[in-house]
């Protein structure tokens, strides 16, 4: 005859995210005290359930939120982005290598057992992964403590390793946003899906609901490391991209984006474990009772300083490129510049260039002001794919601006400009352009060594002119 499991008092650090959110609702139908400790950084209020206690802190702060005494801790509540911890490493630090280190000093002195969330990036790209950017190396280095901490002081610990979770409550805008989350809010809206180069690049996509079934597993009957809750089935991004639509726009490669990947799930297959949900079948789904809204207009914002009748070889090439990309709409905010500017109209029928300025040598001073301004206007109007400045330069500086003010990403293409000789004080100058754009792309390898050098975190990336349109032009973020 089966027995009801025995009642347990359980606190879920990030109970109030994603993933944290289904594993708390989950133990608390099973008839557990369920706390959520959350500081709300990733988490949301409207991803509360019924049952549980919610308290609101840092995790360096548990054991005066948490006095009472504990049977297991499923510690969730960590910083998990991979290319956005290269701009938050601060936060990184602050909530991944502080905020652990408290809690595994909290399950020393109360004796209770923790399941921690490791990365799967650890693992990736033949174990390269685990340094490839801030998360990853906070991630890596902290199963290695939480090992430590099981020798030292005979903590009881599992150690468990999501892959590219997807599902219910997942996000699907914002820096933290989630892949399909991503895919399945740009398909709502009719825009094409952005896919990162190169696409080949692949991932293990589990549902949380397979991840929540491993994770109460794990809490119940297992100790130790190397429980990797992931399915077998692998997907390129591209291919994931082409189950919701046809219609892509391909983005420059970014810093940690692993290539490769596979689900180490063995031991998790040793306890009677199997992911019972499909991501194909949950997109099917997701197709078959969404209707997209209309495809809006694609248009791209771009910053020049000079553009016809004045221009360089870089904004011939750009005239060029717009000519081979008919389906999109440039927006060109240049300065008038030149008197006979404004005759200047024959340009393709998918470009629309705005002047600003009083038609002399001091409009390139006024751009950054003027130029920012028209694009705020113009941004109150439509909605852009990117923000496309040619050049370090004044035009630049109006998109730096902008992304400041609105979060719109900024590509910066240096076409064929001399940065290896630039004095101290431009080199200055530059590091603060670049560093405000979320790409910058260069026409030789001595740009590149020169950018690092100049910004050595900034991802310089090669480019003739712009961002490979392979498919499409460049897009914004997932």
């Amino acid at each position: 005859m089966s027995t009801a499991p025995q009642q347990k008092t359980i606190l879920v650090t990030g109970g109030a995210g994603f993933i944290g959110s289904h594993l708390c609702e989950r133990l608390a139908k099973e008839g557990h005290r369920v706390i959520s400790l959350d500081n709300y950084f990733a988490g949301s209020k409207e991803n509360h359930v019924p049952g549980v206690e919610y308290r609101e802190g840092h995790t360096k702060q548990i054991e005066l939120l948490v006095p009472e005494r504990v049977d297991i801790v499923y510690h969730l509540g960590e910083y998990a982005r991979v290319e956005k911890s290269f701009e938050d490493v601060e936060k990184v630090w602050d909530l991944n290598k502080l905020g652990t280190f408290a809690v595994l000093e909290y399950v020393r002195k109360t004796g209770a057992k923790i399941v921690y969330a490791g990365s799967s990036t650890k693992f990736s790209d033949g174990g390269l992964g685990r340094d490839q950017s801030p998360y990853a190396w906070s991630k890596a280095t902290n199963t290695e403590l939480v090992k430590n901490y099981g020798t030292w002081y005979g903590i009881t610990y599992a150690v468990v390793y999501f892959y590219n979770v997807f599902g219910g409550r997942e996000r699907g805008t914002g820096p933290y946003a989630t892949l399909i989350g991503i895919y399945k809010e740009e398909y709502k809206k009719g825009n094409p899906l952005t896919v990162v180069l190169p696409g080949t690049q692949a991932r293990n996509f589990t549902h949380v609901d397979d991840i929540v079934d491993g994770l109460v597993l794990v809490g119940d009957h297992a100790t130790g490391d190397d429980f990797g809750i992931g399915n077998d089935e692998a997907h390129s991004i591209v291919d994931v991209a082409r189950l919701f639509s046809d219609d892509l726009v391909f983005l420059p490669p970014r810093p940690g984006n692993r290539l490769a990947s596979s689900a180490a799930n063995e031991k998790m297959k040793a306890l009677g474990w199997r992911a019972q949900r499909s991501l194909k079948a949950d997109i099917a789904n997701f197709l078959n009772v969404t209707t997209p809204e209309t495809a809006k207009e694609k248009h791209i914002l771009v910053f020049s300083t000079t553009f016809a009748p004045v221009e360089g070889l870089t904004e011939q090439a750009l005239r060029e490129l717009m000519e081979q990309l008919p389906d999109v709409h440039f927006d060109v905010i240049t300065s008038r510049f030149a008197k006979n500017a404004e005759s200047m109209t024959a340009f393709a029928p998918n470009v629309t260039v705005y002047r600003v300025g009083v038609g002399r040598m001091i409009d390139k001073y006024l751009l950054p002001w003027l130029g920012a301004a028209q694009a705020l206007a113009l941004m109150r109007k439509k909605e852009y794919l990117f923000s496309w400045s040619l050049l370090a330069s004044y035009a630049t500086l109006a998109g730096v601006l902008v992304r400041r003010k609105t979060g719109a990403p900024l590509l910066v293409t240096l076409g064929d400009q001399s940065l290896e000789r630039l004095p101290w004080y431009m080199r200055i100058i530059l590091a603060r352009l670049l560093r405000g754009a979320d790409q910058v792309h260069v026409s030789t390898s001595l740009q590149e060594r020169a950018v690092r050098n100049i910004f050595s975190r900034m991802n310089a990336a090669p480019s003739r002119t712009a961002p490979p349109p392979a498919g499409g032009p460049a897009g914004r973020p997932e």
